[in-house]
């Protein structure tokens, strides 16, 4: 079989801030492989994520699809019938697929696309790989595995944010396992001569904060940088008030397992755990690069690396990603490609593209039939140093909340019931990125900024009903491909669906009932 069509690695890390980068000018963070990454691809400064948790971004960026479309908002949960995913596509189109690491997916939607699966966290159906069980217990190491809990730290240990150092090497760890089966995965697709699709997705940075060594040692006895915005005064910035409220909590340090038990000597943990985590998900993606320019393979392969939404990494007081929809830090991620064989290097993109984009992205670098169900638009011509669409609005959805970004300017909306006992005319965030990054002003209610909150809120709505996938409509839609069903007098989609790039088509002449 041809190898001359590109292969994907598609690099995932959970809960990476995007300011958590050595090329974002982060002061303590080293990141070496993920810098020299950014400067031989293309540096997506303002990415956008479709939801602040796992397993509704996750499916956003797998299938393509806002989660007004696909219907996910919570963990896990039941098989998405109907909806593709890159996986599948790119396996029905002559490529062999892997989803590796923590893939955190409804039931069998991932699995039953790859030909090569391990769930290394047990967020999959299921539960963990066994090969990574068998090889734990083979070293003696399965009861230190500490991703999730810290077993030493008693029935509080689960996803705790406190600090410290593993017990297990990083060839031990899931960023070290993970790295090491890719690799094998990817060198035997290439003695088949079989171009393949890899879904490598590490578990860290998400808590437990527990980095290996030398990562830990890394950032030990260091005065860290604290972002500008670890204190101050939320209630008179205008905060929403369950953000204001989730930073109350953590500052009562009742979550601190270490001594010693203060707020400010667990949160100065937590960062360093952090950081540790984030050295070590880079370390394991420069175990991926060098085995891909040792091998020539590099040449022939689009490298992306990405998360699936922020950590607060200590910003506004907070340990975690909760409330994620009023922060930046949660709704904006990394994203860096890297295009085998392009003269495209060091290049910075500053318009807004989102996670939905990377379906369609990749369908066109390895010149294959549009995945038709995605809702995301071709980064290809940006990846060649074109221009982005500056006006373009980047959302991020919560069930009751959405978060638009059109430029530097940020606005969070909330129906009026979700805060109607504190703010019964209505609540909502709006933030001017450029003069102030790190949200400590809420200008939503501010007179001066009233003509732009109605705007961007219009822009939010319109937005919504352009993307929204109908199941029917009272329009022909011609069966114009394989991804095409005839259901009772309707043509659709394979989930059942139809969407814009079948609906403008028929709007001049069926405009009254569209």
């Amino acid at each position: 079989m041809s190898t001359t069509r590109p292969n994907v690695v598609f690099i995932v890390a959970d809960q990476h801030n995007a300011k958590v980068l050595g090329h974002a000018g982060h002061p303590d963070v080293k990141t070496p492989h993920l810098d020299r990454l950014a400067g031989e691809g293309v540096r997506f400064d303002t990415a956008i994520c479709q939801n602040p948790i796992c397993t509704p971004s996750r499916v956003s960026f797998l299938s393509g699809q806002y989660c007004h479309n696909h219907g996910y908002y919570g963990l896990s949960g039941p098989n998405p019938r109907g909806l593709p995913n890159i996986l599948g596509h790119f396996r029905e189109h002559g490529y062999t697929t892997a989803a590796l690491g923590k893939i955190h997916c409804p039931e069998y939607w991932i699995e039953d696309q790859a030909d090569e699966f391990h769930e290394t966290c047990n967020c999959s159906i299921g539960g963990r790989s066994p090969q990574y069980t068998a090889f734990l217990q083979e070293r003696g190491m399965d009861e230190h595995e500490d991703h999730l809990v810290m077993r030493d730290l008693g029935p509080r240990g689960g996803q705790s944010m406190e600090g410290r150092v593993s017990r297990l090497s990083f060839e031990q760890s899931q960023e070290g396992w993970i790295a090491a089966r890719s690799v094998q995965f990817m060198g035997a697709a290439a003695e088949r001569g079989q171009p393949f699709f890899a879904h490598v997705s590490f578990p860290r940075p998400h808590q437990c904060t527990a980095p290996s060594e030398p990562f830990w040692a890394m950032y030990q006895d260091r005065d860290l940088w604290l972002p500008p915005n670890a204190d101050y005064d939320m209630e008179s910035a205008g905060k929403a008030p369950h953000l204001r409220a989730t930073a109350a909590n953590w500052r009562k340090a009742g979550w601190a397992l270490l001594e010693p038990k203060t707020f400010e000597a667990a949160r100065r943990r937590k960062l360093h755990g952090y950081l540790g985590a984030v050295s070590q998900v880079d370390h394991a993606v420069g175990q991926i690069l060098e085995f891909l320019a040792s091998s020539g393979l590099d040449r022939n392969t689009v490298v992306v690396y990405t998360s699936d939404h922020g950590d607060y990494a200590c910003e506004h007081g907070i340990m975690e990603k909760a409330p994620g929809i009023c922060s930046d830090a949660i709704t904006r991620v990394p994203l860096i490609i890297r295009v085998g064989g392009s003269d495209i290097r060091g290049h910075r993109v500053a318009e807004p593209v989102e996670l939905v984009d990377l379906a369609p992205t990749f369908c066109a670098l390895a010149d294959l039939p549009l995945l038709e169900t995605t809702d995301g638009r071709d980064l290809s011509g940006q990846l060649r140093g074109d221009a982005g669409d500056g006006d373009r609005p980047g959302v991020t959805e919560g069930v009751w909340s959405k978060s638009i970004r059109q430029g530097n300017w940020r606005l969070v909306r909330y129906p009026a019931d979700v805060f109607a006992g504190e703010h019964p005319g209505g609540f909502g965030e709006l933030y001017d990125l450029a003069s102030d990054p790190w949200e400590k002003r809420n200008l939503y209610f501010d007179p001066v900024s009233q003509p732009l909150v109605r705007r961007l809120e219009s822009r939010l709505m319109d937005w919504l009903i352009q993307t929204t996938r109908p199941r029917t409509v009272l329009a022909d839609m011609p069966n114009v491909g394989p991804q095409f069903i005839h259901r009772y007098k309707h043509t659709v989609l394979q989930d059942g669906k139809i969407g814009r790039r079948q609906i403008d088509p028929v709007l001049g002449r069926m405009g009254n009932y569209i």
